[in-house]
Order: C-alpha cells, then structure tokens, then sequence
C-alpha cells in the first residue's frame, strides 16, 4: 500500500529524474496528513485461525528501505523491491546480506518470478501515478534479469504499478491502488490498462485454477474480490472484514498451495488467512505489512515458509504462517 508522493523515481525512463527534494518534501506533508491511517487499528476483529503453529516470526533480513513487495524463485532465492531507492534486492538466503541487484529504476511496486526465473516489477508506484493512473496510464512493468540486473521494459501504458500478479499462462495482471483499474498484459504484449474495475485495489493474485484473479480491496469496506478471467465486467465481492476492521489496510496477498488466500494488513497488524469463507489471522503484531509469500525449493526460503515484508525493511519468517499443503 502506498500513500506516499511521488520521490523521483522512475515511471517511464531508466535514468533518475530531478526534483527528489521536493518530492521529498511532498512526501513528509503526505506522511503527516496519513498518520492517524497507517496507526495500529485499535480493533482487530479477525479471530485466530484454529490451527497455527506457535512459534514466534523471526527476523531473517533487513533492507535499510520501505519493502514494498517479495517474490521468492525456484532457488530459494528472495526478491525486494524498495520504495525509495528504487531499488530491486537479492538475499540469496535468510541471515545473508541484502545485495542491491539493481540502481534507482523505479522499482518501487509488485514483484513476481516468471517460469524462466526473470522478474517482473512494476513502477509508478506514488501518489501521483496512484492516483492519475487510470486517466492517464503511463507506468511501465520491468523485466530483470535475476543474475546481472538488467532491466528491460516489458511493458508499458499501465497505471501506476502496486500489486502484481502471474497466471499460469504468462498473462500478467496489475493494481493501481489510487484507481479502480486492474490492467492485464497478455503473453504477446498486448496491453489493456483498464481490464477490470475493483475500488482501491491492491494485492492481487491467480486462482490455482486460472480462472479467477482475486483483488484486496484495501480502504472504505476492506475486502476481497473474485473476478471471472471469462467475464471481467463483473467482479464480484467475496469476503469483507469486519466493520471493526475499517482500518485495517490490508495490503499484499498471496495463496497457499491449496489455494487459500493471505492478506499481509498494515493497521490491524495482522496476517489474514480466508478459511471456510470467512477471514481469520494466523498471525498478529506485524504492524504496517505490506507483502507475504511462500518460499520455493529445497534450500535458502525454501518451500512451505511464509515471509513477510514491510515499511520497517525488516523480512519475517512467520512460522504460525507454515504451509501445512506444500509439498
């Protein structure tokens, strides 16, 4: 989630753009004007999840930025994207050092892996693109190479970029947290910025089955959506929180491997788990979360471990989180 302005970071150009101070400046006004919104919420409505393991997280990186997305390859390598730096991030495992894989390119949205092991990440990811993103389309989705950094656009004309999410097929759909729009990029580079329509959306994610995309709502009556890939004119509402959960602000989602969704929250400072559906968390004291996801493979964040990033940098491994199905 993000309510902050526009640092200078890129949007349509690989080299960085002037004006950082005031952005900065602008950023700080944003930041004070939205304290009372990003504060712990003083009710946490969802009750705990029946089964959960009871360990507690453990801290297994540390990048000196806002952490905005994690995606984890067949390596057990991690991911990050930082917000103001603009940076993408490898940890090739937990307790090894954060390695800057790329500059400042923008990339301050969603991440996710390809089959081929390259990353897409988006940008655009500030105020200003949030919330012009669906009149004027103009972020682009970047395409980086795992080892070297390089950055290439694979697409571009989409809103400003939060969440990210990778169907099976290689069709690629994206938020715009500001807007309504969900864009879509289908594997031949034909680009629609306006897919679907879902208020203030923001995590997202493919249905192991292909045929849904579920989108957080993330203000105003927090919630889940379903969109139908076959019908995306009418999204329909699955799962709201409770009332007692208005600022909650859940952010990043992700699935287990039986298909469950989880919703990272930044007020309520919970992890989200849909059970039966109905939302419990399977973790609390997380404040200002911003994204989880699953390890892969047999090593480094390896497969069945939950993750969790946030504005603090700080990474957990949330145990309580633990893939029971994976595996």
């Amino acid at each position: 989630m993000k309510l902050k302005a526009s640092t200078g970071l890129r949007t349509g150009s690989r080299g960085p753009r002037h004006g950082i101070a005031a952005g900065l400046a602008l950023a700080a006004a944003v930041a004070a004007a939205t304290a009372g919104v990003l504060a712990p919420a003083p009710a946490h409505a969802a009750p705990a999840c029946a089964a959960t393991a009871s360990a507690p997280p453990v801290r297994v990186a540390h990048i000196p930025d806002w952490v905005e997305s994690i995606a984890v390859d067949a390596r057990g390598r991690m991911f990050a994207t930082a917000y103001f730096t603009g940076r993408v991030y490898r940890i090739d495992a937990p307790g090894r050092t954060p390695v800057p894989l790329t500059g400042n390119v923008g990339a301050n949205g969603g991440i996710v892996v390809r089959d081929d092991g390259k990353l897409l990440v988006g940008t655009g990811n500030d105020l200003l693109h949030s919330v012009t993103g669906d009149a004027f389309p103009s972020s682009e989705l970047l395409l980086v190479d795992p080892e070297s950094g390089a950055v290439t656009t694979y697409a571009s004309g989409l809103g400003g970029i939060d969440g990210i999410a990778l169907a099976a097929d290689g069709t690629v759909y994206t938020t715009t947290l500001g807007g309504r729009n969900i864009g879509r990029v289908t594997p031949d580079g034909k680009v629609d910025p306006a897919w679907s329509k879902v208020p203030q959306p923001n995590g997202i994610a493919v249905s192991p089955d292909g045929k849904q995309v579920y989108v957080v709502q993330t203000t105003v009556a927090p919630g889940l959506y379903k969109i139908p890939v076959d019908d995306p004119a009418h999204p329909r509402r699955w799962i709201s929180a409770s009332p007692a959960d208005v600022l909650a602000l859940p952010d990043g989602l992700t699935l287990d491997s039986a298909g469950r969704p989880l919703i990272a929250t930044h007020g309520a400072g919970q992890i989200w788990r849909v059970e039966d559906g109905a939302l419990c968390a399977v973790e609390s004291g997380l404040h200002l979360s911003t994204q989880i996801t699953y390890g892969r493979g047999d090593r480094g964040f390896s497969a069945g471990k939950l993750y969790r990033s946030g504005v603090d940098g700080k990474i957990y491994e949330v145990p309580a989180g633990a893939d029971p199905y994976a595996g």
